[in-house]
């Protein structure tokens, strides 16, 4: 057992990242409702948290299994027992298509494709082992990122993944994450119906020349309340909405949801009045899609006018406004993370904090797994 079970929340060394149960519970509960009373299933991805043990969590409240970006991803995942992993990426070369074919006797990967080549190989592959792996074909639904074009192309590559033997084709899927931001609800769910019905349309015609379609996958944190909505979607790929950060809230406008990931920082310098140095910089935090906003000190004291405003390597800056400057040198603070997929993959565990109490540390047991 770790020795910080058990122990106050001040006793954590900094900077320390903290997951506030309650909130974390909560959030779950509310996404894994939702996709339900929407009739869907729930593939929460798992790029967010890395951690099998949060995983079992998920499962537990209704998820079918994860998806992850990565072969490695997958392999931490199903040797922690959580079978029913999609990869939702390309794979492509000799060594990952024999790691996957390998994954099939322990658990039931689904890979994605979007051209023939990485399928004609995964099939080859699980030939030799004498295994079946399910494929979605992904579509690009205008991320423009990978995904075969809608029409006629998804249609042919679809009849040339169903002949192949070693692998069975299940379905489609694609990502509308291009569609995430759009302030105006009403043209989000336009836009976001309008995309997905590009799915749908495949899902209609491979159905019609007997291709099997059973999945449809789609639909990311910032737009599962959307997403959820549309009639072809049979599962939902949201899994950032346990930590709901400030980028899906703000950003995105997601709703119901509440931030539970923090960081805990100390703050270490304090050059002037109105500026706050804390341990906690970029490899702590990251800014990119939005900056880490300060929540509260340890004791709970409100900070509302402290504002993190740059992150270098080690350090943190905080602007401080008249209620925040008797902030004094050994101060803690926590700061919510602006996009935790971000920030997470910089740490080697979670801190599960009830009552002001570590009551869980979870290793993020995926983390680095990049092959």
């Amino acid at each position: 057992m770790d020795p910080m079970i058990g122990r106050p929340l001040a006793d954590l060394d900094t900077p320390s990242l903290c997951i506030d149960l309650d909130i974390f519970e909560s959030n779950i509960a509310a996404m894994a409702g939702y996709i339900a009373d929407c009739g869907k299933q729930w593939r929460p991805h798992a790029k967010c948290h890395k951690s099998p043990a949060i995983a079992h969590r998920l499962l537990q409240a209704g998820a079918i299994g994860v998806t992850v970006a990565k072969v490695s991803e997958a392999e931490v995942f199903i040797r922690a027992g959580v079978r029913d992993v999609l990869i939702a990426n390309m794979i492509a070369g000799e060594t990952k298509v024999n790691r996957v074919a390998a994954l099939c006797r322990y658990g039931d990967p689904i890979v994605a494709v979007d051209h023939f080549a990485q399928a004609e190989a995964l099939a080859a592959a699980c030939r030799k082992l004498g295994v079946t792996c399910r494929v979605l074909v992904e579509i690009n639904i205008g991320m423009d990122r990978v995904g075969i074009r809608p029409g006629p192309d998804a249609i042919e590559l679809a009849h040339g993944v169903d002949r192949l033997e070693g692998i069975r084709l299940v379905g489609v899927m694609g990502y509308e994450g291009h569609l995430l931001r759009i302030e105006d609800a009403e043209e989000k769910r336009r836009k976001i119906d309008s995309a997905i019905g590009l799915l749908e349309e495949a899902r209609d015609r491979m159905q019609r020349e007997g291709i099997c379609a059973d999945i449809v996958s789609a639909g990311g944190t910032g737009s599962y309340q959307f997403t959820s909505h549309c009639p072809a979607v049979t599962e939902l790929q949201a899994g950032g909405g346990m930590f709901a950060d400030p980028f899906y809230i703000e950003q995105c406008g997601v709703q119901g949801l509440s931030p539970s990931l923090t960081v805990l920082a100390t703050v270490v310098s304090r050059p002037m009045l109105e500026r706050g140095i804390m341990d906690s910089g970029r490899k702590t935090l990251n800014g990119e899609l939005h900056m880490p906003v300060v929540k509260s000190t340890v004791a709970g004291r409100s900070l509302p006018d402290a504002t993190v405003t740059a992150l270098s390597a080690e350090h943190g800056f905080l602007k401080l406004g008249p209620e925040s400057q008797d902030l004094t040198i050994g101060d803690r603070i926590s700061v919510i993370p602006g996009y935790s997929d971000f920030t997470t993959v910089l740490h080697d565990r979670f801190y599960g904090i009830r009552d002001g109490v570590v009551e869980v540390v979870w290793p993020l047991e995926a983390r680095g797994c990049l092959q």
